[in-house]
């Protein structure tokens, strides 16, 4: 098809497609005269999951291009790909972590770790990550939301078992590993949508509002 068609079957913009072509997130097409190109299913697979990346994942430009590379470079490598997916949405700037706050609320997720027996790398910097908000929390005086740190953990181990199931249910390790990257990102994006609707649901209950909306399906 050419890059007319592309556009039309994914509804991504011309221009926006020339611009992954630049910037290496989509691979050219086979050239059939100058400034003319043919692309395939496997061009508009690859765009329609870029587009989802940014769009849905909220992954940025320089993030999506890490993760398509992760998947071809260890597309046999569940590790490695996790850790391009969970990198690409992790925040991008960093608090201090040299102070005593920072350091006393690491060895309370490390403790976490162990009394749940989790099998955790120790350098794994989603570690960090777990710190960074809970040493924010106790600075802000919010301290009452990570006494249920527990339950957080429970919900997110739940989370993860179904998730790591389906992918291993995959029969083909190309969509098997597909599914490592895809499953974090827009996992990600899912559950945050609908913890925000339950905390709309438990608001109204816990403040007594009875009458419930009527939602049509």
């Amino acid at each position: 098809m050419r890059v007319g068609e592309l556009s039309k079957r994914s509804g991504v913009p011309i221009p926006t497609i020339k611009y992954y072509l630049r910037e290496g997130l989509l691979p050219p097409g086979a050239a059939t005269a100058a400034n003319q190109a043919d692309y395939g299913d496997g061009h508009l697979r690859r765009l329609l999951l870029v587009r989802a990346l940014i769009d849905v994942g909220g992954v940025s430009v320089a993030g999506a291009r890490d993760v398509v590379a992760a998947l071809a470079a260890h597309a046999d490598d569940p590790l490695e790909l996790l850790g391009a997916a969970q990198s690409a949405i992790a925040p991008r700037h960093r608090p201090d972590r040299e102070t005593p706050d920072w350091q006393a609320a690491r060895k309370r997720v490390l403790a976490l770790i162990v009394e749940h027996s989790w099998l955790i790398h120790p350098e794994s910097p989603e570690i960090d990550l777990v710190t960074d908000a809970l040493a924010a929390g106790g600075l802000l005086g919010v301290t009452e939301l990570f006494d249920n740190l527990d339950r957080y953990a429970d919900s997110a181990e739940s989370v993860a078992a179904a998730e790591v199931g389906a992918v291993l249910a995959r029969p083909d390790p190309a969509s098997r590993m597909e599914l490592v990257v895809l499953g974090t990102i827009f996992g990600e994006a899912l559950f945050s949508a609908l913890r925000l609707l339950a905390h709309q649901h438990e608001s109204a209950r816990q403040l007594g509002f009875t009458n419930k909306p009527e939602i049509t399906q």
